[in-house]
C-alpha cells in the first residue's frame, strides 16, 4: 500500500524537477550565450563576395585590424532594426564591419543594401549558412568582435544598438585597437 502511494507522487516529482529547470531558463539572456569560439580563430572558409560572385573571401582577408563581423539577412526583422545603427557606425569609421549575408538570396540582399545603404567593408555571401554554422550562430543578427589576428574575442546575439555599442562593444573594440597598436609599435 505504501509503495503505491510513492508511485502516485512520481509525476509530481517529475513536474517539480522540470519546473525548476524551466524557471531557471527564464533568467538566461540570449545576448549572453557563451561562444565556444571565443579566443579561437575565425573558422577557415572560402566564400563568394556578395557583390561579386567571382571574388572569393577567406578568413585571412579578415586579419590586420580589429573589426565587427555582423551576421545578417533580408528575412530577419531584427537585422532591419539594427541596420540604421550599423550605417551610422560605419559613417563614423571607428571600426570596419564585415557582413555575413546568412542563408539569403543574393538578389534580395543586394536590393536591400542598395535601398537602405551598405555599412559593410566586406560582405560575405553565406548562402547555405556553412560559415554561420561553423561559428555557432543561433540566428541573425549576431555580431562578433574579431581582433587584428583574426581571433574571435566576443559574441553578441541580437541586434546591436546604441546601448549595446556604448556599454559592451565599444570598450572592447577600443581595448583591442590599443593592444593592436602597441603590438605594431613594439615590432
Amino acid at each position: 500500500m505504501k509503495k503505491n502511494r510513492i508511485i502516485l507522487f512520481i509525476p509530481l516529482f517529475i513536474f517539480l524537477g522540470m519546473s525548476v529547470f524551466l524557471f531557471k531558463g527564464l533568467f538566461l539572456s540570449p545576448e549572453k550565450l557563451d561562444s565556444a569560439l571565443e579566443g579561437k580563430p575565425v573558422p577557415a572558409f572560402q566564400l563568394q563576395q556578395l557583390e561579386d560572385p567571382n571574388a572569393l573571401i577567406t578568413n585571412d582577408d579578415l586579419k590586420g585590424q580589429v573589426a565587427l563581423m555582423n551576421i545578417w539577412a533580408t528575412w530577419c526583422p531584427s537585422c532591419k532594426y539594427e541596420h540604421p545603427f550599423l550605417m551610422n557606425l560605419a559613417r563614423q569609421n571607428i571600426v570596419p564591419i564585415y557582413g555575413i549575408n546568412y542563408r539569403d538570396e543574393r538578389g534580395l540582399a543586394l536590393r536591400e543594401l542598395n535601398r537602405e545603404g551598405d555599412p559593410y567593408a566586406i560582405n560575405i555571401f553565406d548562402k547555405d549558412g556553412r560559415l554561420g554554422l561553423d561559428m555557432g550562430v543561433y540566428g541573425a543578427p549576431e555580431t562578433f568582435i574579431i581582433d587584428h589576428n583574426g581571433i574571435i574575442r566576443y559574441r553578441h546575439a541580437g541586434p546591436v544598438d546604441q546601448q549595446v555599442w556604448r556599454e559592451t562593444l565599444q570598450p572592447m573594440v577600443q581595448q583591442l585597437q590599443a593592444e593592436a597598436q602597441q603590438g605594431r609599435v613594439a615590432s
